[in-house]
């Protein structure tokens, strides 16, 4: 019997991701100054107002407040009547210098050695069902906020939208798993008082998701998944009516509230902990990139159609205490004798591939980079891998790669290993 599975993004306006955009912006300046620097900072955003905390232990000098304020000016809360302004908002910094406690943790005689920042569980998932091994409902989530934003940015249509966005998407399957179609899209935007009838407003905005957002989308789309959206799809566009107070003044935000949305839209697992804000000596962060690269390119080596990969640190120790597999029945690697393997096998493959002890993620991806402000919103997982040029505190540039755990550099490996 077909089944439904939803997923929701938020935008890069949405106050809690406001909060998650400041928190990596000050860590990627600790890393450019400092790529061995500690740092957990938070952030809380509301009515004219940003806050950061936090515990750092570096060599770096950073002034946060220039970093605030740059961060919410090129999302777009540059005006008096949003009630949080790039200009005006009261700044206070509380950063301060990290616990030795959790330090003589983390730091080794060796740094091949360096331990775990925190215990805990970290998950990485992929699946075949769409072009970026994400889940379908997810992806589709992001890409609606991504261009709503463009469109934003660029000031030619739909010039009354404002910074402050989320969507949702619902996926019919099939009894086989695979998309049928497309259910209902959800958008809630906020946009200026432009019409003093608020019925018209609400036409106005719902017709131009509809003929202007979604069109824009779908194109971007493949053949296949274009199909999904058919002339049945429920729209629910502003459904709580009009939606101009918002951002931090309409509710405040936090560094870490938007998990689901940052990692699988609430398919595979998630361990609880977040990411923006936290340097790589932070397995929360970097064991779960470290994960999402195993299984993806688990899945696009063909070993299974969808794999859910687990590893759990103890706090100051090096080796994970363990890792999990799942292919949820997906299974299609064999043995020599042609029968499928179990998901352990799967485990035990993949630990003689991947060394999962923090340094060693850290190197493999490149993780002391100040590479993590293009993550703090629309996902973590599923993006592009790139470069970007970083101006080095010595004056000279300095090309990173970015989004490193989404890399396919372990294809031909894993075909080895499992005879693909």
């Amino acid at each position: 019997m077909p089944y439904l599975f939803t997923s929701e993004s938020v935008s890069e306006g949405h106050p809690d991701k406001v909060a998650d955009q400041i928190s990596d912006a000050i860590l990627d300046e600790y890393l450019r100054q400092d790529p061995a620097a500690k740092v957990a900072c938070e952030t809380l955003v509301t009515t004219d107002f940003a806050l950061v905390a936090g515990e750092i232990k570096s060599t770096a000098h950073v002034a946060a407040e220039p970093i605030i304020r740059d961060v919410i000016r090129r999302i777009g809360y540059d005006k008096p009547e949003y009630l949080f302004n790039a200009d005006t908002c009261e700044v206070l910094n509380k950063l301060h210098e990290q616990s030795p406690d959790i330090n003589q943790g983390v730091e080794r005689a060796t740094a091949e050695e360096q331990g775990a920042g925190d215990q805990g569980m970290m998950f990485g998932y992929a699946t075949n069902e769409t072009a970026n091994y994400m889940p379908l409902a997810l992806d589709l989530s992001h890409r609606l906020l991504r261009e709503l934003s463009a469109i934003r940015k660029a000031g030619q249509q739909m010039t009354y939208l404002r910074p402050d966005a989320k969507s949702q998407v619902t996926i019919r399957y099939a009894d086989d798993n695979t998309p049928e179609a497309i259910e209902t899209i959800v958008v809630s935007t906020q946009h200026d008082d432009f019409d003093p009838d608020e019925a018209t407003m609400l036409r106005r905005i719902e017709d131009d998701i509809k003929t202007i957002l979604i069109p824009r989308v779908k194109a971007q789309l493949d053949a296949d998944t274009q199909r999904l959206f058919t002339p049945d799809i429920i729209h629910h566009i502003n459904p709580t009516g009009k939606f101009v107070i918002g951002g931090p003044h309409g509710d405040s935000g936090l560094t870490g509230r938007k998990i689901i949305v940052d990692t699988y839209g609430g398919k595979g697992a998630h361990g609880g902990g977040a990411f923006s804000g936290k340097d790589s000596s932070k397995v929360d962060r970097s064991a779960a990139y470290a994960a999402r690269h195993i299984a993806k390119n688990l899945v696009a080596a063909g070993v299974a159609d969808q794999v859910l990969v687990q590893v759990a640190y103890a706090i100051g120790v090096a080796e994970p205490v363990g890792v999990f597999v799942t292919t949820y029945g997906t299974i299609r690697a064999t043995d020599g004798a042609g029968e499928k393997l179990t998901d352990g096998q799967v485990a035990k493959k993949v630990q003689r591939l991947f060394d999962l002890r923090p340094y060693a993620i850290v190197q493999r991806l490149g993780l002391q980079n100040p590479i993590f402000a293009e993550s703090a919103a629309y996902g973590h997982m599923g993006r592009e891998a790139g470069t970007k040029q970083v101006q080095m505190p010595d004056g000279t540039t300095k090309t990173v790669e970015t989004f490193t755990w989404e890399k396919l550099d372990y294809v031909d490996k894993i075909k080895a290993e499992f005879n693909l």
